[in-house]
């Protein structure tokens, strides 16, 4: 299974609100393996920010983000900020006119996502989630074998996703004023993987444990699908996890070598006793932020707002299960 490349997609300017570590990693992918440019980069601190452009090769960089936003050079945004303050930098650049790539968790909750959704129905810009996973090949190679019958009719998803992360209390992911927890860092993505290949599910169950901070710690979800499917996702920051992902059909199965979300290898085996590897790939590519730069890229060259891999309606699906799971198990932000 292909899916266009990268580097063939249309330039694009980039700017890119709060340096951190997941802003290196697309930083790279941009400029290594798209045709675009990261062309400004703003923080906080404006000697973060001067020390991401040096390293990087950005023409410019601002202490702050409203500069960044009126760059005229700068044609997208990329929001690499906490959840707590991803509606605020969205609302920033669209009001500016900018195209924003956000990343997941999209925001903290679905009122902050419409929020988001109408600022950029009204302006007429692209937006996306910055849930990387959805472009990758391997994912297009599981959704090619699916849509093809090769494992007949989907009975059951798991997926997990913990990391052992030992934090101090006032870490950003045990701090409930940056809208911390397991939930919305790392549940995201098994979340993300179910609605991609289920849709909207009818039933949330969740139960969980909190931080002494009183964000989510551990949650098991089970997702309940009226056509009879039932996936399972386990997130967790008290230990590292197998973070595979299984998907059993009347017919065969699929797995996806952890870490799942990441380009790796994935294989089809036959649904009998013996569970033989019926057929395997290797999805394996570098980096992997490439293709989702690359899809806003074309999105923004067609004149769309949404990207037909990541809808706005599937973002809203996946914070739908986000809420519901963090109501579950007793998870309020504040401001909320």
């Amino acid at each position: 299974m292909t899916v266009p490349e990268p580097d063939a997609a249309p330039s694009l300017r980039w700017g890119i609100i709060a340096p951190g570590g997941i802003a290196n990693k697309f930083a790279e992918a941009v400029h290594d393996l798209t045709a675009g440019r990261v062309v400004a980069v703003g923080s906080r601190d404006g000697g973060r920010a001067e020390g991401f452009a040096r390293r990087h090769g950005i023409p410019r960089s601002y202490a702050g983000y409203e500069q960044l936003v009126r760059d005229d050079e700068v044609e997208a945004v990329y929001v690499a900020s906490p959840h707590s303050a991803h509606r605020d930098h969205a609302l920033l650049a669209i009001a500016a006119g900018k195209h924003v790539l956000i990343e997941k968790a999209l925001a903290r909750n679905s009122t902050e996502v419409e929020e988001i959704f109408a600022a950029a129905g009204r302006s007429g810009v692209f937006v996306m989630e910055a849930m990387w996973t959805r472009h990758l090949p391997h994912i297009a190679w599981v959704r090619e074998k699916i849509a093809s019958g090769a494992i007949g009719d989907i009975v059951t998803i798991g997926v997990d996703h913990g990391q052992s992360l030992d934090l101090p209390p006032e870490h950003r992911l045990k701090n409930p004023d940056l809208a911390g927890g397991a939930i919305l860092d790392l549940g995201v993505y098994p979340v993300s993987f179910i609605v991609d290949l289920l849709g909207a599910p009818s039933q949330v169950k969740a139960v969980g444990r909190l931080t002494e901070t009183g964000v989510d710690g551990h949650v098991s979800m089970v997702l309940g699908y009226d056509g009879g499917a039932i996936a399972v996702v386990d997130t967790t920051l008290w230990t590292k996890t197998p973070t595979v992902a299984v998907i059993s059909g009347t017919m065969g199965s699929i797995e996806i070598d952890g870490d799942f979300y990441w380009p790796g290898m994935v294989r089809l085996r036959s649904a009998d006793r013996s569970r033989s590897v019926v057929e395997e790939w290797d999805g394996s590519v570098a980096n992997g932020f490439q293709f989702e730069a690359a899809e806003v890229a074309r999105c923004v060259a067609d004149g769309r707002q949404e990207s037909e891999r990541m809808t706005w309606d599937s973002s809203r699906a996946v914070m739908a299960v986000l809420d519901e799971a963090r109501r579950q198990v007793g998870v309020v932000y504040p401001g909320e």
